[in-house]
């Protein structure tokens, strides 16, 4: 479950049916055989009870025709039909794309194609792990791994119904009613999976087992399952660890000529697909003009620059020019395990452009260290899945760190730019849509200031922690320091008051002019943690960092820092 508090559902009998579901299904991969345990209906019904949109779980896995009480027959009917249903709305993108006029709705329908594929894409592989075979003292991995999937197949959806924000006539609309089913299935899997979570780590206690919260089973003080470490984690450390100018690159980017390309995309063209092996790219010192995505298939690629001041990447795409927000990145990272260093993303579009994002990641377990992201609304936009970013700076306006990531920003410089006249600042806008979903953003020992254009005007133009792009928005600041900019409230309300309620918004130990909570918005959402509860968004049980940025060469702290 998400640690804003929210328990089992108080139907016992329901998650009794649930638990043995996923643990038939999960543990052993085997059927349900056995006694009879009534019809198929009946065991759809136990399947949906506990879930959020009960009667869309109801009526897709009725419509799926699955004749059996095999509990792994209904999960992977659910997972079906949302695919079918996600594959039916592509299907539909051309006559909507041929029913509307305007250009801003046509490329929101290109978009979502992208979007939808994405989403497709972490189904299926939540669908493949199903009936893996399972290793009982991994089982908390698997279920996080299956929560980050589906919330990032979840967030897909609405990202591409975002991308009709403010587009006129209906397509918008259609789209919506397209992937009604398919976002309510989804959204219902990350219930299932979340009541597992929390269900296990109940019988885990009972049973008096080693606790199953994060990936504690492999701390120091616990190697009993400690598995044996990945070869491409000792090579990434030594990689890490070396500079641009000496490190041995697979392929050299220079402005100038020295390298084999003279472009980041040239470059890109080299990564082997799906590869588990460390692809490492060098780019030397220059200002690259380019969009640059690394798509899906490229994995594993380690792209390192001659610092965040030195090797620049840019581009000028947004929203006010006909881009959607999703497609105005300056530098995409998708295919998962990217790591970005010693990198400067930037997008240049200028104040008066609206939203121009400089970095957008979906990469799973991505690292960003010693890198600059510069824009002014939407500048940085951890999108999805899992992410860590070291000694970075962001700069920008309105909403510049936003998405839907479990993303932890650990020893960073937050600095607010100077708006537009009358315009408010706002550092974080997270995006979480529904309770169950591992997501937030975390701010740890981050210094949250003004950049020097700001500063002579911070106490006469308002700047706030963040406001819920979503109605679950969940945003964490501990341990930073938080400058005089920051007005008292502390954050600000969207639109309306519909969030004030289910947002999860909290400070913990922080420090500076700006950290005062006495004249704090004391809205239900605003959250009060104890030490212990702060602990599960470090990045050690809030992204599972132990197993991916330990031992990767860069600097880290699991757990709380020492200040």
């Amino acid at each position: 479950m998400a640690y804003d508090g929210g328990g089992c559902k108080n139907n016992k009998a329901a998650l009794v049916g649930l638990l043995s579901l996923f643990l038939v299904a999960l543990v052993n991969g085997v059927s349900g055989g056995g006694e009879d345990s009534g019809s198929s209906n009946a065991a759809i019904k136990t399947l949906c009870e506990p879930t959020t949109y009960r009667e869309t779980c109801e009526e897709a896995l009725v419509k799926s025709n699955v004749d059996s009480k095999d509990p792994r027959e209904l999960v992977k009917a659910g997972f079906h039909f949302a695919i079918e249903q996600l594959k039916a709305a592509i299907a539909n993108s051309p006559t909507l794309k041929q029913a509307t006029t305007d250009p801003m709705a046509q490329k929101a329908v290109d978009a979502c194609d992208e979007l939808m594929d994405y989403a497709i894409d972490d189904l299926l592989t939540s669908f493949d792990k199903i009936t893996d075979s399972f290793n009982l003292h991994k089982m908390n991995d698997y279920l996080e791994n299956l929560r980050i999937w589906l919330s990032a197949a979840l967030t897909y959806q609405e990202t591409c119904l975002d991308g009709f924000e403010n587009v006129p006539g209906d397509t918008g609309e259609k789209m919506k009613n397209l992937l009604k089913m398919s976002k309510e299935m989804t959204a219902n899997g990350l219930v299932m999976v979340g009541e597992v979570t929390s269900l296990v780590s109940t019988l885990w206690e009972k049973l008096g087992l080693p606790p199953q919260t994060g990936r504690q089973l492999r701390t120091e003080e616990s190697n009993e399952y400690q598995e044996e470490e990945p070869s491409w984690v000792s090579d990434r450390r030594g990689l890490l660890e070396a500079t641009g100018a000496n490190i041995k690159a697979n392929v050299v980017v220079a402005k100038d000529g020295s390298g084999k390309y003279k472009t980041i995309t040239e470059a890109l063209k080299e990564v082997p697909l799906k590869s588990n092996t460390t692809f490492v790219i060098y780019v030397k010192e220059g200002v690259y003009e380019e969009q640059v995505m690394v798509d899906k298939k490229m994995t594993y690629v380690m792209m390192i620059g001659d610092g965040p001041t030195k090797t620049k990447i840019t581009a000028n795409k947004n929203v006010q020019d006909g881009t959607p927000t999703f497609k105005s990145a300056t530098f995409a990272a998708i295919g998962s395990n990217f790591i970005g260093k010693d990198l400067w993303f930037d997008n240049s579009a200028g104040l008066h452009k609206g939203q121009a994002v400089a970095l957008r990641v979906q990469s799973d377990m991505s690292i960003f260290y010693n890198c600059r992201m510069d824009g002014y609304q939407d500048t940085l936009y951890p999108q999805t899945k899992r992410q860590f970013y070291r000694d970075c700076t962001i700069s920008g306006t309105v909403d510049f760190i936003f998405g839907n990531a479990a993303a932890v920003l650990q020893n960073c410089k937050i600095l607010v730019r100077k708006p537009k006249p009358n315009q408010a600042c706002f550092v974080t806008a997270q995006g979480r849509m529904e309770s169950d979903e591992p997501t937030g953003i975390v701010l740890q020992n981050c210094v949250i200031s003004s950049d020097p254009e700001f500063y002579p005007i911070r106490h006469t133009s308002k700047s706030y922690l963040g406001r819920p792009w979503k109605k679950y928005s969940r945003t964490v600041i501990m341990q930073c320091q938080i400058d005089d900019l920051i007005h008292p409230d502390g954050w600000m309300r969207w639109s309306d008051d519909s969030t004030l309620k289910t947002l999860y918004y909290t400070e913990f130990d922080n420090r500076g002019l700006g950290a005062a909570k006495e004249n704090r918005v004391k809205w239900k959402g605003i959250k009060q943690i104890t030490a212990k509860q702060a602990i599960n968004f470090t990045p050690s049980l809030f992204i599972q960092g132990d197993d991916w940025i330990k031992n990767s060469g860069i600097p880290y702290t699991g757990g709380m820092m020492k200040i």
